[in-house]
């Protein structure tokens, strides 16, 4: 009886074993997980397509349209003038720039002036001998030699026999010495040759001047150009006398300036080719850079959008029924910033922004923007 007692209690202890293990394995299963499905919200415009200029930006620098380099001619001390030669004196024309201390070469011009008179005197009493028709034309020109003055231009002779003769004398060559060395005097001043400003100077009064040293720079502030480089696609649409527009970096200026020049030939490592801009105007100064938009040529059936919503450059996600469908655009231009595309029929929503982890057929909430100008 005993042992029976003992089997029955066994068989009831592993009965509620395996229903408590039954049920601690039932309550351990999980049902199957359900995820909330986000569809994100996008902004869209809608494609109008119409006729796009093509504008293209382009930087440079502004030069002045006439600039001088002053070099020395002449060696000697820079004397003091009736303004000093400092960066930012502005001179008339034809005052005077630059002076350099001439007295010691002028002396030797006086020098040479008076072997040529003296050179002349000696024959006159043969030319009252055997030229006597010409012995007053000679004795005029000694009446009016003027030691102090420029030398005036020797009297033409009538016969070969009268120019050998004055040649043989050595008259001719003894004149055109002098003649060197007046022109050289008037290297040892330099004068502004048009209304500017001195925008460097090297050297200062009392300095020692040498043959070929760089005095300074002179421009004229009135009237700049401007060297830009164009793609040689468009360097054809670019006429002499065409109207650009020009700003500063800050965009608080802005100018009106026109194509002087377009070079003939390519630059073959940049493909572009070099065009000239000339522009006058208030607060422009040499050496400022300015950004110019030129206007080419426009585009039909195009519209232009943000670079930013290209995806490899040549497709663009548009939305249809809430579902995003990537398409193939033609893009025509890039600017910095935005492209000009064709391809696009109007109507066709297309993101104003873009969607980060964007995929085709993805479904999104749209809310339509201002239509795309």
């Amino acid at each position: 009886m005993r042992k029976l007692i003992i089997t029955i209690a066994s068989l009831l202890l592993v009965a509620l074993a395996i229903i408590g293990g039954m049920a601690i394995a039932n309550s351990n299963k999980k049902g199957k997980p359900t995820f909330n499905k986000i569809v994100s919200t996008v902004y869209t415009n809608i494609i109008e397509n119409k006729s796009i200029p093509v504008v293209i930006s382009t930087s440079g620098s502004l030069t002045a349209k006439d600039k001088i380099e002053l070099f020395s001619e002449v060696q000697g001390i820079l004397k003091q003038t009736s303004k000093n030669f400092k960066t930012g004196t502005q001179f008339s024309k034809d005052e005077t720039i630059i002076s350099i201390n001439s007295d010691e070469f002028y002396a030797n011009l006086k020098a040479q002036k008076s072997n040529l008179f003296n050179a002349i005197t000696a024959i006159m009493p043969d030319i009252q001998l055997d030229y006597p028709n010409e012995y007053l034309k000679w004795k005029s020109y000694l009446n009016n030699f003027n030691i102090n003055k420029p030398t005036p231009k020797l009297p033409e002779t009538t016969s070969e026999k009268e120019k050998f003769f004055i040649s043989g004398r050595g008259i001719i060559t003894s004149y055109y010495n002098v003649k060197n060395l007046e022109v050289k005097l008037d290297k040892y001043t330099l004068r502004a040759p048009f209304n500017g400003i001195l925008t460097e100077a090297m050297v200062t009064q009392g300095s020692l001047v040498r043959v070929g040293q760089k005095l300074g720079e002179f421009i004229d502030p009135s009237v700049y150009e401007m060297e830009v480089n164009i793609n040689e696609n468009y360097a054809n649409l670019l006429k002499k006398g065409t109207k650009v527009s020009i700003y500063n970096l800050s965009k608080t200026n802005n100018w009106e300036a026109t194509v002087v020049r377009v070079n003939g030939k390519i630059d073959q490592t940049t493909q572009t080719v070099k065009t000239y801009l000339q522009v006058k105007g208030d607060q422009l100064r040499e050496g400022m850079y300015l950004t110019a938009e030129l206007e080419t040529k426009a585009i039909d059936n195009a519209v232009e959008i943000s670079r930013k919503l290209l995806v490899d450059d040549t497709k663009l996600f548009t939305v249809k029924d809430s579902i995003l469908d990537l398409v193939s655009v033609n893009p025509v231009y890039f600017n910095d910033n935005t492209v000009i595309i064709q391809g696009l029929e109007n109507g066709t929503a297309i993101l104003s922004k873009p969607l980060p982890g964007a995929y085709n057929g993805m479904l999104v909430k749209t809310i339509n923007e201002t239509n795309n100008n």
